[in-house]
């Protein structure tokens, strides 16, 4: 059964079968490997560095494909389709939003050609705190401007992948929050030279073990010293410009999780068909067919919402009530297809060897990051339907 949207242009379904060859050599085997061993898949990742997918929203100028995030949600999706993981390198492509949005012409030129030749990696996002959680406004690692520089001092936790990372955006206050009119300002957006800032003894970066390998770290800041050039947009205004990136990155994730819908409902409807017990196939169990099926129907309507947000952040239009259902409502309908697939494969589905038991725990995790779910009913109740704000 084949998986292709009806909603885009015919050079996406060219994407899509390129992202498909690509992950056909990196079949369950390989992630089943990298998960006992909690390694980083840095073959996967080159080869899609090579192919050129991780550059897709980066200008031609500048080495990249040119294309808008419905590019890259195509090719996310396939990933998961595909059964492979594509969180290992998403940050990429939703950090770009942040840097083509709010880079100067400089920044773009000094690292848009590298990270788009694979030259350099951009794959790590410093936001959350351990204090702060998803009170963004509530951080508190400061950058304090010391001439030519920013110091920065703090902590970073669940920032992923950045111990394969050369460069991070990281979001940091630079005025004091009792000294700013409103909360959301006072916060500023760097890119940070990882690599510069280990090498000089600023940041330590230590792996914190989850239940999926995902790669995700705690930073410590100690007088980590930032060129005022690497400042991204105007002081004082980085809230604002993650916005850029945080909505994209619903998209994409949500994108993510359509795809992990789809794998898990084909490996469901193979598996119903081939497996006999009681001397019949157990997909002509309705208790078997129904859940697998509505699991389906509403992967078809996370996908459409998914497309919708894209388009609007393409246009310029208001799009955050799009990108979190888009987000809630595909996070929601991984997990549900994911259920059914292990309630048809039965104990089967718990082996490691059928690799649902690990595309489970890994889809699991966007019911809670990068925004959870509570957190998403709560926007939705305030800005779409007009409610009291719960929080």
């Amino acid at each position: 059964m084949q998986f292709l949207s009806p909603f885009e242009p015919q050079h996406f379904h060219e994407i899509r079968d390129g992202v498909r060859r690509l992950c056909e050599k990196f079949p369950g085997e390989y992630w089943r490997k990298l998960d006992a061993d909690r390694e980083y898949p840095t073959s996967f990742v080159d080869a899609l560095t090579s192919a050129g997918y991780l550059s897709v929203l980066i200008p031609e100028e500048y080495g990249g494909s040119g294309l808008g995030l419905s590019a890259a949600v195509a090719i996310l999706e396939t990933i998961q389709a595909m059964g492979c993981n594509g969180a290992a390198c998403h940050a990429q492509m939703y950090n770009m939003a942040i840097i083509l949005r709010h880079g100067s012409d400089e920044q773009k030129r000094l690292y848009l050609p590298a990270i788009a030749s694979g030259a350099l990696r951009l794959q790590a996002f410093g936001v959350t705190e351990p204090g702060s959680g998803s009170d963004t406004t509530a951080l508190r690692t400061t950058a304090v401007r010391d001439g030519d520089y920013f110091v920065v001092s703090g902590q970073k936790i669940w920032t992923s992948r950045a111990e394969h990372s050369d460069l991070m955006l990281l979001l940091a206050r630079t005025s004091p929050r009792d000294q700013v009119t409103k909360k959301t300002d006072g916060l500023s957006i760097f890119i940070v030279d990882m690599n510069q800032a280990r090498t000089a003894g600023s940041l330590t970066i230590r792996p914190i073990r989850t239940m999926m390998n995902h790669a995700t770290t705690e930073l410590f800041f100690d007088r980590m010293r930032i060129p005022v050039a690497n400042l991204l947009g105007k002081e004082g205004k980085g809230f604002h410009c993650i916005l850029s990136g945080m909505n994209a990155e619903r998209v994409l994730i949500a994108a993510e999780c359509v795809g992990d819908a789809k794998w898990f409902t084909r490996k469901s409807i193979a598996y119903a068909n081939q497996r006999v017990v009681f001397d019949r196939p157990i997909g002509m169990n309705q208790g078997v067919s129904f859940p697998i099926a509505r699991a389906h129907a509403n992967m078809r309507a996370a996908e459409l919402m998914v497309h919708e947000a894209a388009r609007l952040y393409e246009a310029g239009l208001e799009h955050g009530p799009e990108a979190n259902m888009a987000k809630m409502l595909a996070a929601d309908v991984a997990v549900e297809a994911g259920n059914a697939c292990i309630q048809t494969y039965g104990g089967y589905g718990f082996a490691e060897e059928y690799d649902i038991e690990r595309n489970f725990r890994e889809a699991r995790l966007y019911q809670v990051a990068p925004v959870s779910t509570n957190l998403i009913l709560s926007f939705i109740a305030e800005h779409v339907l007009k409610l009291p704000r719960s929080y």
